[in-house]
């Protein structure tokens, strides 16, 4: 093994040779030549990280006031981000799950009506409010920000595509943050119908495509490809309707939409 002169190495005493001799279970026979340090590389390597070290230090002394307060401030936001989350979001959280309940109530029942006047009438109750309750546009607007203001800006913009405000509609739609497998992509769809309605047949079909590809399923997947299909028709674009039919024939075969499909596909001949 190598050794350098390096802090506080002494060489070897010379063996006297009038020592007696040592048994050999007591030596330990080692190879230690004397090697200068500005030869060595290994010494030329501990050299630079002991510089390296001096130099982090002095910096570090230099910008201490300033490491310091960096990690001060960065303590101070993950307080103040656990306070907001503990005093004002779940209590917010709290009031607005206690004002939604009506709202959702409403909703449901006006999803499940057959009469189109209930139905209306519902979801008139579901964007201006019942029971002394706030509506889903208020608690949108109240509680932006938690789980409930997002669910209302689902409930408000279904209720005003259903009242054909379709600007509304987009409006709420948009905001929505869907993290569950269908409820975003029949948000995205919804938008896609309510262009429709605008009679806005690109801005449909981009809708309908993107709910298309969301969370694909069997339920929203074919759902949004027949309806970006049948949009394609009626914008001329037959090759393009034909591949959604096809995407539909092939992989949904055994959903609604794939039992209708093979007579829209030849029209698309």
């Amino acid at each position: 093994m190598a050794t350098y002169n390096k802090r506080g190495y002494k060489a070897p005493k010379e063996k006297d040779e009038n020592e007696g001799n040592v048994p050999m279970d007591n030596q330990f026979i080692e190879d230690t030549p004397n090697v200068d340090a500005k030869d060595s590389t290994t010494a030329r390597a501990f050299d630079a990280l002991d510089q390296t070290a001096s130099r982090t230090e002095e910096w570090v002394a230099r910008n201490q006031k300033f490491i310091l307060g960096f990690i001060g401030g960065a303590a101070l936001l993950t307080i103040g981000y656990l306070m907001y989350q503990k005093f004002i979001v779940e209590p917010n959280e709290m009031q607005a799950t206690d004002d939604l309940l009506v709202t959702q109530q409403n909703f449901q029942a006006a999803v499940d009506a057959q009469d189109p006047k209930v139905q209306d009438s519902l979801f008139t109750l579901v964007v201006k409010g019942a029971e002394g309750k706030q509506s889903a546009v208020e608690l949108a607007s109240q509680y932006a920000g938690t789980d409930s203001g997002n669910i209302s800006n689902y409930y408000a913009g279904i209720a005003y595509l259903n009242l054909k405000k379709y600007d509304d509609a987009i409006k709420y739609l948009e905001q929505y943050k869907g993290n569950d497998t269908f409820t975003g992509a029949i948000a995205t769809g919804a938008i896609g119908d309510a262009y429709a309605q605008k009679n806005d047949n690109a801005k449909a079909l981009e809708y309908y495509e993107k709910a298309a590809r969301t969370n694909t399923n069997d339920f929203t997947t074919p759902r949004y490809l027949y309806k970006a299909g049948v949009i394609c028709m009626e914008m001329g674009k037959k090759a393009e309707a034909g591949n959604f039919f096809n995407e539909i024939k092939t992989q949904y075969e055994d959903t609604p939409e794939g039992q209708q499909v093979d007579a829209l596909l030849g029209m698309t001949k």
